[in-house]
């Protein structure tokens, strides 16, 4: 069974959101850095070179794969922020209604700007993630598809 990369690393999660080009999303991404520190009650760890992680868990699928990966976490990408929100999108049908402009993959919430979104929500997304998380929800990774409520 293959290793995963992506692993917890030492490099600084400062220096990696100082290092974003675009102005904005680096102000957002510190944002999402407070934010997420709030809510997990943790420090953050670099998880390979471009992903801002917080705390672990350990998964093990049906399949017979296992590993440990992040119970929330996000990275500044090109043309967008990417928030890992690794319970998944289904528990939050009403909150997702309200949350403003996004479009979504199995776990991920991707949205352009942070304004596009009602932080009060989000931060309710994030929390409810993470406790459901804790409480053995399985984590389902990101891949391509979801939803697109961008407007």
């Amino acid at each position: 069974m293959a290793e995963l990369k992506t692993k917890p690393t030492i490099k600084s999660v400062e220096k990696f959101l100082e290092s974003v080009k675009d102005s904005k999303q680096r102000q957002d991404s510190f944002e999402i850095l407070k934010m997420m520190k709030q809510v997990t009650k943790l420090e953050p760890k670099m998880w390979g070179p471009n992903i801002v992680g917080f705390g672990t868990y350990h998964y093990k699928y049906d399949s017979g794969r296992e590993g440990d990966w992040f119970l929330t976490g996000f990275s500044p990408r090109k043309g967008n922020l990417t928030l890992y929100i690794m319970a998944g999108f289904g528990q939050h049908n009403e909150l997702m209604k309200k949350l403003g402009k996004f479009k979504t993959g199995k776990s991920c919430l991707y949205i352009k700007k942070l304004e596009d979104v009602d932080r009060s929500l989000l931060k309710k997304l994030i929390k409810s993630s993470v406790d459901l998380i804790k409480k053995g929800t399985p984590g389902s990774g990101c891949f391509v598809g979801g939803t697109d409520n961008s407007k």
